[in-house]
């Protein structure tokens, strides 16, 4: 379906002499004369009697020679036009001198050993070291990059066993959710022989001689990456046998939607079967682990409730951090023979900050609370008094960690900002003391650089946060290169947090700003609800809001700001552009939901339902989502703002299909000389498991993207 046109990419590229004052480069842009050609085939879907026409339907068949043809001459486009960018190579090797310095993650216990993460600086992957005893010497476990040649396999660590002999690993070629357990054995650093194959979203529960976990059925072949995944079964292994012995623990026939995951009560006395049907309220059941033919019993059974397990007390009651009366979340403890909301015994009360998490350890319990998306941690007794915060390093960050077994004396806990580099520290249980564990040693200077917490309205008038970081001694003459970003959905809230190749874009004068948009949880359930089905445009509202905030308070102007946004986020990005493409200089959507019409047809699409609604359910539905799907309100003859669409072939997440289409329909429809671009990467996913050079390289092309778009200079 793709001709042969030749491609002709006509650079331009001007540099007026800079006078001795040493004015901004005034730089003539590339033009791309043509861009690939995208056959049209006419294909009629109907939504409740509207005809919808989808003339790129054939592009969601990614294993097409088609589609293959056609992703190939797009990369040689885009690879044409950012290589030719005169600064690019500056860009990536300062970005790669940035990164370049030691990542360590905190310590993982098993028993008198620990397991720890490092990556030297620039490794693909990083390795898994352990240690006999926290200060011993660290000892090579796993070698990431040795499971691949391109360093495109990822390993993350899961649960050790309860007799402290074995660790699992989830193992991920190139970057899709798809994973298969590995189970080692830490006295010889050897794979045990126990794998698990077709496995998502799902850790190892451990019991008895093994463990618990959730997978799906084997995919038909050509649809491991784009196939609805159905019948999410919970399983339990034996150590020493073969996957096809393992025994079935639940699989719900009538609904095989729901997402099914399992969690184990310390004391080993309760299983919990978390039940969902989507990414928004689950429900919750139980049953004693020795038992794997019973039947598990109702805990909770409402999914429009947010209710979680925490932990299980001593005398049975178990703690549940709930929304059910408190819209900012509270901890409770229940009894499972009257789990009746009567019943309940407060623990935490629901305060005017979000109750985001509770963790346990030592013998506490550590509650973690969003100030406005800064992370603020409080240690209780069980029983709820006692309450102390404890002191972190920054009032604007974010915090994670404290979490252990009853009788641990201590844990340890991350923390990181905008400006403060990620550290880990070791906390002491008894005295609450906090001591450093581990500081990142990079070249940059925090206090070159400030951060800042504004609150904007909306269009609304609801009052919104945002995050605005910059180097110190900013002029506020509208002329700055920014970057808005963005998510807005799902209950996730965007937290401050470093990123060593962001401060390249500080130092080159650029602005960095969050938007706390709704959808998220920044500010409690009700925050998230404002921004879901029907009430979508709120979130858009308010990031358009933010845009218009920083071009009034003159930080940039509408020829210098760039937005971003990834999966749900470049939904966002999608949808701004396309309402507003006027404000915004340049566009990067990543690995966005483009097609609000389709998207629960492919992998775990249809778990977004409960956040989206969907088209087919009804009118009203498809009512609302055909007004903001990004790949259905494109126009014609409209200048649309230079735009880089990036995504991946091995993301079976959001299905490069949405991408696909958006790149080929923004193509056809835009007027004007901003270019319109799609990356798509290789042998990488949703964005998790790239390696580091991937992440260099689609960093480098981002921020020279912008910089050259905006005319912005780069030092």
């Amino acid at each position: 379906m793709i001709k042969n046109i030749p491609l002709l990419l006509t650079v331009a590229i001007a540099l007026a002499a800079c006078s001795e004052q040493k004015k901004e480069q005034e730089i003539k842009l590339m033009t791309i004369d043509k861009y690939p050609s995208t056959t049209k085939v006419d294909s009629s879907l109907n939504f409740h009697g509207t005809a919808i026409n989808d003339p790129y339907l054939w592009l969601e068949n990614d294993t097409s020679a088609e589609t293959g043809a056609w992703v190939a001459a797009q990369n040689k486009v885009t690879r044409g036009y950012l290589d030719s960018i005169p600064f690019r190579n500056k860009i990536r090797d300062r970005i790669t001198d940035l990164i370049n310095f030691e990542k360590v993650g905190s310590p993982v216990k098993v028993g008198d050993r620990f397991m720890i993460y490092k990556n030297s600086g620039l490794e693909a992957q990083g390795k898994y070291f352990v240690r006999n005893g926290l200060n011993g010497a660290d000892e090579l476990f796993l070698d990431v990059n040795a499971l691949s040649e391109n360093g495109t396999t990822s390993a993350s660590l899961l649960s050790p066993s309860d007799d402290n002999k074995y660790v699992a690993f989830a193992i991920s070629e190139g970057g899709s959710d798809w994973s298969k357990i590995v189970v080692y054995d830490i006295a010889t650093k050897q794979p045990t022989g126990d794998e698990i194959k077709w496995v998502k979203f799902s850790d190892c529960a451990w019991y008895d001689n093994g463990f618990f976990y959730s997978r799906y059925p084997e995919p038909k072949k050509g649809e491991e990456l784009s196939g609805n995944n159905l019948y999410h079964m919970v399983y339990y292994h034996k150590m020493g046998t073969p996957q096809d012995k393992d025994e079935l623990i639940y699989r719900d026939e009538k609904r095989p939607y729901m997402y099914n995951g399992c969690y184990i009560s310390e004391d080993k006395k309760t299983m919990f079967l978390i039940s969902s049907p989507g990414t928004d309220g689950s429900e919750i059941w139980y049953k004693n682990p020795a038992d794997k033919k019973a039947a598990f019993t109702p805990l909770f059974t409402n999914t429009a409730e947010h209710n979680s397990p925490v932990d299980v007390l001593e005398d049975g009651r178990i703690l549940i951090l709930t929304d059910v009366d408190a819209p900012t979340y509270r901890l409770v403890s229940v009894d499972p023979k009257a789990p009746q909301k009567e019943n309940w015994k407060e623990i935490i009360p629901a305060g005017d900050n979000l109750l985001q998490s509770v963790t346990t350890g030592g013998g506490k319990l550590f509650a973690f609370y969003l100030d406005k998306a800064n992370t603020r941690v409080f240690s209780f007794n069980p029983d709820g008094s006692g309450k102390s915060e404890i002191a972190l390093p920054d009032k604007t960050g974010s915090a994670g960690g404290f979490g252990g077994k009853r009788g641990d004396t201590y844990s340890f806990y991350s923390f990181s900002s905008f400006t403060y580099p990620g550290v880990i520290y070791k906390y002491d249980y008894a005295s609450g003391k906090s001591e450093v564990f581990y500081q990142a040693k990079l070249n940059f200077a925090p206090a070159d650089y400030e951060s800042k917490q504004v609150m904007y309205k909306s269009k609304d008038g609801t009052e919104v946060p945002m995050f605005i970081v910059h180097k110190k001694g900013l002029k506020l003459d509208g002329n700055n290169p920014t970057l808005l970003y963005g998510y807005g959905g799902f209950s996730v809230p965007i937290q401050p947090g470093f990123s060593a190749s962001r401060i390249m874009f500080l130092e080159n004068g650029g602005v960095y700003c969050i938007a706390n948009i709704r959808g998220g949880n920044e500010l409690g359930e009700a925050w998230h609800q404002a921004g879901m089905k029907g009430n979508k445009q709120n979130v858009f509202d308010d990031f358009i809001a933010a845009a218009e905030y920083l071009i009034k308070e003159k930080y940039t102007s509408s020829q210098k700001l760039a937005i971003q946004g990834g999966s749900n986020g470049g939904l966002l990005v999608g949808a701004c552009m396309t309402q507003r493409p006027d404000l915004f200089k340049v566009a990067l959507p990543a690995v966005g939901v483009m097609d609000m019409l389709r998207f629960h047809l492919f992998t775990v699409g249809k778990g977004w339902i409960p956040e989206y609604g969907c088209a087919d359910n009804s009118k009203e539905e498809f009512d609302f989502l055909v007004k903001y799907s990004p790949y259905h309100n494109l126009k014609p003859g409209v200048s649309y703002p230079a735009t880089l669409i990036t995504t991946a072939d091995h993301d079976d997440r959001v299905v490069p299909a949405h991408s696909f289409k958006f790149a080929a329909r923004l193509q056809e429809y835009h007027k004007g000389e901003n270019p319109v671009l799609i990356r798509i990467e290789t042998s990488a996913g949703h964005g998790a498991g790239k390696s580091t050079q991937q992440a260099i390289e689609e960093l480098a092309d981002l921020y020279s993207f912008l910089f050259y778009n905006t005319k912005s200079e780069v030092k």
